[in-house]
């Protein structure tokens, strides 16, 4: 892509699921026109008409420069900055269809949070491919980012990471608003892995809980599981400060402790005991993101000899059967060893 506009104006948003219909009502408190995308004619015309989304977000009223279409063609005219918010397992479905579609001097967004299973790319890697762009073009959003809790207006930070520092600083002047606040990052690698990592803790999160176990549980859980996201971070790479920071930590954190977080709360109910087809089920057919990515992080770790064991639990609970409490102990029974190895 040869340009890019520097002070972003008209965003189109790709998805319009609880994030992605979240962002767009950043953008549009930000001041800019956003067109959302949405798969479904009637949430299209439902946010256009009523400015609402009550299948995502119930309640939230969104801004007047939000518009939406269920035409991709229509959602990506004359679009300065394009937001991909489907999920990371149907990223690369969808991208296929819109690459024709795409302004070439368009920056490209990703709002997906994952590691392909197949390929073990990650989402940007995914969207440089298809879109057949340079990865350091692809601007990353990862951060502690509960779209309930965003859509509510309440005070929340993200990170913009992007190989070229321009189109971030476009991006975060696209999106700063009085409570939303970005910051800029050059580590894409650091931030997308934090941002897939978290997912699958989460779930391991959301399993003691079910288990009627505590607080001590809860922050074991979270800080080995950081130690495993850096320990991949190293692997591949990535900035060993970012794991401490918005990406790393700070969505670690809130995804492992809200009950907003569709992946703590898919974990709790396998717990309690229910199965993956039960606690699917239970969430209206919707599948945790953990759940796909604890088998791509996995074999990405196994790729690259990087030790993460409750990565490797969670995808044995929820791809193999094990129950969570033999998973639990089978953690708790592993080899001694200092804590920073």
């Amino acid at each position: 892509m040869a340009g890019f506009a520097a002070d972003v104006q008209r965003v189109t948003v790709l998805g319009a699921g609880s994030w992605g219909t979240a962002f767009a009502k950043v953008l549009g408190d930000a001041g800019r026109d956003v067109t959302m995308w949405a798969r479904r004619e009637s949430v299209a015309e439902e946010i256009r008409e009523r400015h609402t989304n009550e299948s995502y977000l119930p309640g939230t009223v969104l801004p007047e420069r939000i518009t939406a279409t269920a035409d991709a063609a229509e959602a990506l005219d004359g679009a300065q900055a394009v937001m991909v918010g489907v999920p990371s397992q149907s990223l690369r479905a969808n991208l296929t269809g819109w690459r024709p579609l795409l302004p070439p001097d368009a920056i490209l967004v990703s709002l997906a949070k994952g590691v392909e299973l197949g390929t073990l790319k990650r989402m940007s890697e995914v969207i440089a491919e298809l879109a057949e762009v340079d990865p350091g073009e692809i601007v990353v959003v990862s951060g502690p980012n509960l779209a309930r809790e965003i859509a509510e207006g309440q005070p929340a930070a993200a990170v913009l990471a992007c190989a070229d520092h321009e189109r971030a600083k476009a991006v975060q002047q696209a999106t700063s608003n009085q409570y939303f606040r970005p910051y800029t990052n050059t580590d894409v690698v650091g931030c997308e892995l934090g941002g897939a990592c978290k997912n699958v803790i989460a779930l391991s999160c959301g399993m003691a809980a079910g288990m009627g176990l505590g607080a001590n549980t809860m922050a074991t859980l979270i800080t080995r599981g950081l130690a495993e996201m850096a320990r991949l971070g190293a692997k591949l790479g990535a900035d060993p400060l970012t794991f401490a920071g918005l990406a790393g930590l700070g969505d670690l954190v809130a995804t492992c402790s809200s009950p907003l977080s569709r992946n703590r709360t898919f974990g709790e109910r396998l717990g309690r005991g229910e199965t993956l087809a039960e606690a699917q089920a239970a969430t209206g057919g919707q599948v945790a993101e953990g759940v796909a990515s604890c088998s791509s992080i996995r074999e990405l770790a196994q790729r690259h000899g990087a030790d993460m064991p409750i990565t490797d639990a969670m995808y044995r609970v929820c791809h193999e059967g094990v129950d969570p409490r033999q998973a639990g102990a089978e953690l708790l029974g592993r080899s001694r060893k200092p804590e920073w190895r």
